[in-house]
């Protein structure tokens, strides 16, 4: 699992052009729902990041535009989860944290383009902050119950923040 970078911009936090300037696509097909035309085209997108090999893949629906842009927030989602970047102490918390953070509450929808990079943020400090989320929570501005659910709006990321915990000895969050 591809961990750490000294780069101070997570892949995740990129422009959608910026990222698949950085990725490659794979046009496939798939089975399903659809009918006779989803049956005889490409329409799967796979994007591959690159210097990480992780990947994401859409095939629910029969535009490959759509799949496209589908796939790419998955990619985001799983670049949030999956690597880590260094992240200097006084570029903490991001003018997008602060921009989305007001009294100590986090306000975002998880379908919104700007989820994916608060999450890698969230977890690239909670990783500096040896994944105590309440020590975390002060360097990101905000509660650490409002933290837990950000992470918990993605379970991958929350399954992350806890195995992490446990690694290190830490009790599991509920």
């Amino acid at each position: 699992m591809p961990n750490k970078n000294s780069h101070t911009c997570h892949p995740a936090a990129l422009d959608p052009e910026g990222l698949l300037r950085i990725c490659s696509e794979r046009r496939v097909r798939r089975s399903g729902p659809g009918g006779q035309h989803r049956n005889k085209v490409e329409t799967a997108v796979v994007l591959r990041h690159e210097s990480t090999g992780i990947e994401a893949e859409a095939n629910e629906r029969r535009s490959q535009s759509e799949n496209r842009q589908v796939a790419l927030f998955r990619l985001r989602v799983r670049l949030a989860v999956e690597f880590r970047t260094v992240r200097s102490s006084d570029a903490v918390p991001s003018e997008l944290w602060r921009s989305r953070c007001c009294n100590g509450r986090v306000s975002v929808n998880p379908s919104h383009p700007d989820f994916p990079a608060l999450l890698a943020e969230a977890l690239d400090v909670l990783a500096m902050c040896n994944f105590e989320h309440s020590a975390a929570a002060t360097s990101l501005s905000c509660t650490g119950s409002q933290l837990v659910k950000l992470l918990k709006d993605e379970r991958s990321a929350f399954e992350r923040l806890n195995r992490e915990r446990v690694a290190r000895g830490m009790p599991r969050l509920k």
